[in-house]
């Protein structure tokens, strides 16, 4: 699916992936009706209507295949996002044991990690453009500030391996939403899926190739299933690009916190 349907609005999208359906499905009632003549019409009409369910239930099934991912993907996102931000909110949380100049430069370097990562990542991620050549480097000093610490009290101590975990943790939540930033269902499930919806749609034509009205509400009947399910798919289809996509708003709750 191109860039450019995936960054519409939900509207905007409705409208030109039913409009496409729609267009199409006339398109292919209207071959079916002109080839429908004769010997071709007899050879039409002998096709057996229970082939239609069978030619269904495929569909269905690659409708489920293909979304099985979509869902998985946007789950894993969700995952990535929520325990990032959730070690990130630790680290902030756990500053407080080391008072003065470190609490502070631990809090401003997560601060301005995640207003980067909200601001540069986030775009680049919906692009699917996110690299992981380079580890963040506010999150890199974070990590070097807290190995740098010298607690004092054994509860500074727990604090300091806590801090160092929650860094690593972060670091890996991190890795998990760039790469599932650049998953989407491949050109081949798509090209599946769309041919065997054409081959349903050609069935149904030709079954009813002798009653237009019929074949007509037919075709309409199933081109709407088509569209919803292709709609519903490309909606969800990369995890962080388009109007309903994962968004960094867990990550800028942690920012009050870090402010304080």
């Amino acid at each position: 699916m191109s860039d450019w349907l995936h960054n519409l609005p939900i509207l905007w999208m409705t409208v030109v992936v039913f409009g496409l359906t729609y267009l199409i499905t006339t398109a292919i009632q209207g071959l079916v009706t002109a080839l429908a003549k004769g010997e071709r019409a007899r050879a039409f009409k002998a096709i057996s209507g229970g082939l239609l369910s069978p030619l269904a239930i495929i569909f269905g099934l690659f409708v489920v295949f293909t979304a099985a991912q979509v869902w998985n993907d946007n789950e894993r996102a969700h995952a990535a996002v929520d325990r990032e931000a959730s070690a990130l909110r630790a680290v902030v949380l756990l500053a407080a044991a080391f008072p003065g100049e470190s609490e502070s430069r631990l809090r401003a370097l997560i601060r301005r990690h995640i207003e980067q990562a909200t601001t540069q990542e986030w775009p680049m991620m919906a692009k699917g453009t996110a690299s992981l050549r380079f580890a963040p480097p506010l999150v890199a000093e974070a990590l070097q500030l807290a190995l740098s610490l010298s607690p004092n009290t054994e509860g500074a101590k727990i604090a300091q391996r806590e801090i160092v975990t929650a860094l690593a943790t972060a670091f890996d939540a991190r890795r998990q939403r760039i790469i599932i930033s650049q998953s989407q269902v491949n050109l081949v499930k798509w090209f599946c899926l769309l041919v065997q919806a054409a081959a349903a749609l050609f069935a149904i034509a030709m079954v009813h190739c002798d009653n237009r009205i019929t074949s007509a509400i037919s075709l309409g009947l199933f081109a709407t299933g088509v569209a919803a399910s292709v709609l519903l798919i490309a909606a969800h289809d990369r995890p962080f690009t388009g109007e309903i996509s994962v968004g960094p708003a867990p990550l800028l709750q942690v920012i009050p916190d870090a402010n304080r």
